[in-house]
């Protein structure tokens, strides 16, 4: 996680397409003063929750397939947890190792009870393979067990997690300088602890290493918020909905920004109010903010990454 910071704080300093405004911050830290939302589960909701390894396993598949959803206007986050909950309801070997190596493209539409198909859907079917492929190989295909690895350290989690599974390894290259961000990584420790109340499965020591998860929302909520600052160029193409290529000066640009923003949101907090919050629950909040917002615009980028 130090990897993360101080490489999106490297970004941040040599940042010219998007700048973090300090007045931004600063503003956006006194509106946020009250009490930061807990973090709390869908225990009944999208997602599927039995309290035991299989909701480890049903977590990780999630958060393999979870990316890029805007290029089909009708299809969210919810369509996928909630699909992915009652295939497994309805099987509970669905995400057996040896069956994630085997899905195709319309299987996995099936499952999802989706009518076209997806977006980037050759990508998550790659990685549903790879990660049946590498479970089934070092974990005993398991993903509890990735879990049992890691010592009760999220930190440890997200290194087992990118030095095993190639598909969250979210790195980029900016400047001639290697970006860390594992956006996906870090939300399966965060899923983990929020379904099982930090707890079991879900007790990390470090929890509040974790960052937020650079993705699309949390970047426009900054934006829209004075927090973040995009040159007239940049702020041109988002608000055309115009694409922005994945590895780009520009994507790394927003999402290390975002990353750093949050960091300073933290220290700032601290430092006028004498309270502690997470990234996680920032990172929730802002969430919360932008997904109530259906104006917001966003950047897009084609990656499976977010």
């Amino acid at each position: 996680m130090e990897e993360v910071k101080a490489t999106s704080a490297w970004v941040a300093s040599r940042s010219s397409h998007v700048i973090v405004d300090s007045s931004g911050l600063q503003t956006a830290v006194d509106k946020i003063q009250c009490p930061i939302p807990k973090v709390e589960w869908d225990f009944e909701g999208i997602h599927y929750f039995d309290g035991g390894p299989l909701t480890v396993q049903y977590l990780f598949v999630l958060d393999a397939l979870n990316f890029c959803f805007w290029p089909d206007k009708d299809l969210s986050y919810d369509h996928l947890a909630s699909g992915l909950k009652t295939a497994l309801q309805n099987d509970k070997h669905a995400f057996d190792a040896d069956r994630l190596q085997t899905y195709t493209g319309p299987q996995l539409r099936e499952l999802l009870k989706w009518p076209r198909p997806l977006p980037l859907e050759d990508e998550r079917i790659r990685l549903l393979h790879e990660v049946g492929v590498e479970l089934e190989r070092s974990f005993e295909g398991k993903a509890a067990k990735l879990v049992d690895s890691c010592g009760n350290s999220a930190a440890s989690l997200v290194g087992l997690i990118t030095s095993h599974f190639p598909g969250f390894r979210d790195h980029a290259l900016y400047k001639g300088h290697q970006v860390f961000l594992y956006k996906r990584a870090q939300i399966f420790v965060a899923d983990l602890w929020g379904a099982f109340r930090g707890q079991g499965y879900g007790s990390f020591n470090d929890i509040g290493s974790i960052t937020i998860f650079a993705d699309y929302i949390v970047p426009a909520v900054l934006r829209q918020m004075g927090v973040l600052r995009y040159s007239s160029a940049l702020s041109s193409v988002i608000d055309a909905n115009d694409e922005i290529s994945s590895g780009s000066e520009e994507e790394v640009e927003i999402r290390s920004c975002s990353i750093y923003a949050v960091e300073k949101m933290k220290e700032l907090i601290w430092t006028k109010f004498g309270k502690k919050v997470m990234s996680i629950e920032l990172d929730l909040w802002l969430w919360s903010v932008g997904i109530q917002c259906p104006s917001l615009q966003h950047h897009r980028t084609l990656s499976i990454f977010y």
